[in-house]
């Protein structure tokens, strides 16, 4: 709500309408896309932004940890993905755009204990992004899917990762100079205005 505020504040143009929704909850999502398909007939584009990070190493990590990225960062995006697709299909867009917000994570993975599962659950977004890309183009649309991969973005996600320290987190975002939100949102209107001949 606060951001909103912000962007009709700016006087840009559009309107941000926030909707409370839990990713880990599928109820919740179906309920959102349904609160979408009232009050403004569907989805045409779908960014698959939201992924966290819990420090649960392979050896000694918490199964919770793990479920819960896998609950936000796998199966969201799959079924989040699945309802926007079928929101275009039932109203025949054919120009809709599915955007994975994933990560370097999701091609290498680094050194650092606490982001190997979180890595795993990035190679998945990119295994999913191809899938989509291939099952899209069987079913003879022109629907595009498109993966970012970004390296470390300063945003709250280190704060989430690093919660019981929070001048750790901080450190993360000192130790380079990070790509900023803007530079997302950049990336993101690129491969939206790209013409309909060229997958990103």
């Amino acid at each position: 709500q606060k951001l909103a505020a912000e962007c009709q504040s700016a006087g840009y143009p559009g309107t941000l309408i926030p909707y409370k929704c839990d990713l880990s909850n599928e109820e919740e999502i179906l309920s959102m896309f349904s609160a979408i398909k009232t009050l403004h007939q569907g989805v045409d584009v779908c960014i698959n932004n939201a992924g966290l990070a819990r420090p649960e190493p392979l050896l000694s990590g918490r199964t919770e940890g793990w479920r819960t990225m896998i609950d936000v960062n796998v199966m969201a995006v799959s079924i989040c993905t699945r309802e926007a697709y079928q929101s275009m299909k039932e109203r025949n867009i054919d120009d809709g755009h599915i955007i994975n917000i994933n990560s370097m994570n999701g091609h290498s993975v680094v050194p650092q204990s606490v982001v190997h599962f979180y890595s795993a659950t990035k190679y998945a977004v990119t295994a999913l992004t191809e899938g989509l890309r291939q099952e899209l183009r069987e079913a003879k649309t022109h629907i595009r899917a498109t993966c970012i991969s970004p390296g470390l973005v300063e945003t709250g996600f280190a704060f989430k990762l690093h919660d019981n320290d929070p001048e750790r987190a901080a450190a993360t975002y000192e130790s380079i100079r990070c790509l900023k939100a803007e530079d997302m949102a950049n990336a993101v209107i690129y491969v939206l205005s790209a013409p309909p001949h060229v997958q990103v």
